[in-house]
């Protein structure tokens, strides 16, 4: 197995940014909404060689396998509610995917009564494509990676279609922002999980990472909320798909050439968003890439503890694993300060979204 890791020494303890409970209040208006699982794993715990790991379990999240409805609702409310007193109300909504978000945004397009379209990259598993059009959207394959569908489904965008990418680049900002600002749902929802349990925070989490606006997420919860101590934050990727990482090694956003095809498809993205680049470059301690065997292994640990993860879903953990149990755990667990008693956030951020693919990794 091979890995590439990135230590971030200057990391910053307040990343620019605002930090509320509006998104969660807003999700707990929905129909279906309820606090997904927060589960101890001491068997995982036990091979990572810490105190305890918690598993926020996303693989079911307001009727979908996956946490990326809470980024495209909340979007799609603001924008919705922004645009209300001067402009006509839009009749369709378009996004790039590699499964998960233009899942989610047809979704909500057919809840309200909107056309979707959704564009993949090629190579797109067809089980994915099947459950985005099961949605009511018409989806359409690009011939090329995920970035280059960002630039097909961009030029879509009118008065009557919105674009609700979660993904940004200059000019389009303010979706993408209110996107990631869905996802702190997922850290307040913890957080009270906590409270009622009177357990203490994690003292490191591990996020994976695409284009970066879980991660962004978790550092401007994680940064901008009183904690003493802060934990450690890991941003995990894919090694052919690094993009957070090589814009880390650069200095600035860089273009991660494809082929982009890991397994963990949700994570292969070449570039990073430009609104959550520059809170993931202050407030993460530490950047891992990869290979996919790491992933297949993450997915059967899971799977021993009755977890089901898909390949996306348990990237968190194949980060860990190399981190914590890789050639080189002894200096990783001294730099992240890593010990017997460390309790471990995990993110499980999808279910099993390509059937066959997951039965083949898991079953013995």
């Amino acid at each position: 197995m091979t890995a590439r890791i990135y230590y971030h020494a200057r990391r910053e303890s307040a990343p620019s940014g605002s930090h509320n409970r509006a998104p969660l209040a807003f999700h707990q208006t929905l129909e279906g909404y309820a606090p997904t699982p927060l589960l101890d794993a001491p068997e995982i715990a036990r091979v990572l060689g810490v105190g305890s790991v918690l598993l926020k379990m996303e693989s079911q999240r307001l009727g979908l396998p996956a946490f990326k409805i809470l980024g495209a609702s909340w979007a799609i409310h603001r924008v919705l509610e922004t645009r209300a007193a001067s402009l006509p109300r839009p009749t369709a909504l378009v996004t790039a995917t590699d499964g998960n978000h233009g899942r989610a945004v047809a979704h909500l397009a057919l809840r309200l009564g909107m056309a979707a379209r959704i564009y993949v990259p090629a190579h797109t598993a067809q089980a994915r494509i099947d459950a985005i059009a099961g949605e009511g959207a018409k989806v359409e394959v690009v011939d090329g990676t995920y970035d280059e569908a960002v630039t097909r489904a961009a030029q879509d965008a009118s008065e009557h279609c919105l674009v609700i990418s979660d993904t940004s680049w200059p000019g389009y900002e303010e979706v993408p922002r209110w996107v990631m600002e869905g996802y702190s749902t997922i850290f307040w929802e913890i957080d009270d999980e906590l409270g009622r349990r009177n357990e203490r925070g994690p003292d490191l989490v591990a996020v994976q990472t695409g284009v970066g606006a879980l991660a962004a997420a978790v550092v401007q919860h994680y940064r901008l909320t009183k904690r003493d101590p802060q934990p450690a934050i890991v941003n995990v990727e894919p090694l052919r798909a690094a993009c957070m990482l090589a814009a880390m090694e650069a200095g600035e956003i860089v273009n991660v050439p494809g082929p982009h095809d890991s397994i963990m498809a949700g994570l292969n993205c070449g570039r990073a968003s430009v609104v959550a680049w520059p809170i993931v470059s202050q407030g993460v301690d530490a950047f891992i890439a990869v290979d996919d065997d790491r992933a297949r292994e993450a997915m059967r640990l899971l799977g021993d503890a009755s977890v089901i993860a898909g390949e996306t879903g348990a990237a968190g953990l194949a980060g860990l694993l190399e981190l914590l149990t890789g050639v080189e755990r002894e200096n990783n667990r001294a730099a992240l300060r890593v010990n017997e008693k460390t309790r471990v956030l995990v993110l499980i951020t999808e279910g099993a979204t390509n059937p066959k693919s997951y039965a083949e990794i898991v079953t013995p």
